[in-house]
């Protein structure tokens, strides 16, 4: 790890081991910031910290911290004021207790530092903490005070570093009382299941493979102004159909889901709950549609036949008249059971009449 300052020095507190160490951000933000400025000229707009009793621009050394009481009142609080409060974590990071993993509320997960042992006495202590919680399986609840207030911490190891996850204290977490649909609404089975074949196609993720998309878009955006081109506009999505209800939308995101990872979709999702759902584009189709495609089909049967028989060579007139009369005899049978196929019977007479100028010439 690249050096990094520290934010804050100060020692463990493990039972009566003192250990040194130095408190690291371990995360930092890539999100891109903006300047406010006047729109007509480009000028920037800056915030001056102006003192209003003088009316006067001050510097940041005459700038302290002062408590407002309910009255208006202003009480002065100096740095040596907080220094000195009689308090045992204000230079200490002081463990508690320890307890499981996941007796911790992933709501009271805040900021994320690492601590990193402050000299070379540090790190025989160190070490020791940091393999007592790894053959533990458990993580060490802290106390400590940072930036003026005191807070609540979780230690667990990370490789071969002691991380610490800044937590909010079981007060700050705010009930979810009229969060939850107020409406009684009722799942059936059907949907529960195809709702796990859609966490199963989904599948799980290496959370290393994501990024931030927005991020890489603002930045060729800006790239693109500064250079003096035209930034690339979006896509637009195309128009999804209209999901008529939560069956249908459930099977249609399992088949995406599947496309879009190349499995098969062949058998619908719909028939593993014994119920296919309806789902209809805005721009429905026209119901003659599907006869049309049918008749197509057929039609492209009897030009395939024509152009077999046609291939074959007339050995006589008495045999083509057997093949001609088989055929018109089985055109016929199937016009009584299909009345669609009129078409076919026309298409099998033509080859008939064209052979006849074929034996002529022989």
């Amino acid at each position: 790890m690249r050096q990094v300052r520290s934010i804050w020095n100060g020692a463990i507190s493990f039972g009566l081991v003192s250990i040194p160490i130095k408190l690291v951000n371990a995360t930092e933000s890539h999100s891109i910031s903006f300047r406010q400025i006047h729109t007509e000229d480009g000028g920037r707009i800056r915030y001056r910290k102006v003192c209003e009793l003088e009316d006067r621009e001050v510097t940041q050394a005459e700038i302290g911290k002062a408590y407002e009481d309910a009255d208006g009142t202003m009480i002065p609080i100096t740095d040596d004021d907080l220094a000195q409060l009689p308090i045992p974590t204000a230079r200490t990071i002081e463990i508690v207790a320890f307890v499981p993993a996941d007796r911790i509320d992933p709501l009271q997960m805040d900021a994320a530092y690492y601590l990193s042992a402050n000299g070379v006495p540090a790190a025989k202590p160190y070490t020791l903490l940091r393999e007592a919680l790894k053959r533990s399986q458990k993580v060490a609840i802290a106390k400590y005070a940072l930036r003026g207030r005191e807070r609540l911490g979780m230690l667990r190891v990370v490789d071969d570093v002691i991380a610490m996850h800044g937590l909010l204290w079981p007060d700050e977490i705010r009930v979810p009382e009229g969060v939850a649909p107020d409406t009684s609404v009722t799942v059936r089975d059907k949907e529960l299941d195809l709702a796990d074949a859609l966490m199963d196609t989904l599948g799980e993720v290496d959370l290393a493979d994501l990024h931030d998309d927005y991020r890489e878009a603002v930045e060729e955006m800006i790239t693109a102004k500064a250079s003096g081109e035209q930034p690339a506009e979006s896509p637009t999505p195309a128009p999804s159909g209209k999901v008529l209800d939560l069956m249908a939308a459930l099977e249609k995101s399992v088949r995406e889901a599947k496309e879009s990872r190349g499995e098969d979709t062949g058998e619908d999702a719909g028939a593993e709950t014994g119920k296919k759902a309806e789902v209809r584009p805005i721009s429905s189709r026209s119901a003659r549609a599907t006869p049309k495609q049918t008749t197509g089909k057929k039609s492209t049967s009897s030009a395939t036949k024509k152009t077999a028989s046609s291939k074959k060579p007339t050995a006589s007139t008495s045999t083509s008249a057997k093949k001609s009369t088989g055929a018109t005899k089985k055109t016929t049978t199937t016009a009584k059971k299909t009345p669609a196929k009129t078409t076919a019977k026309s298409a099998a007479k033509t080859p008939a009449k064209k052979a006849t100028p074929r034996k002529r010439t022989a």
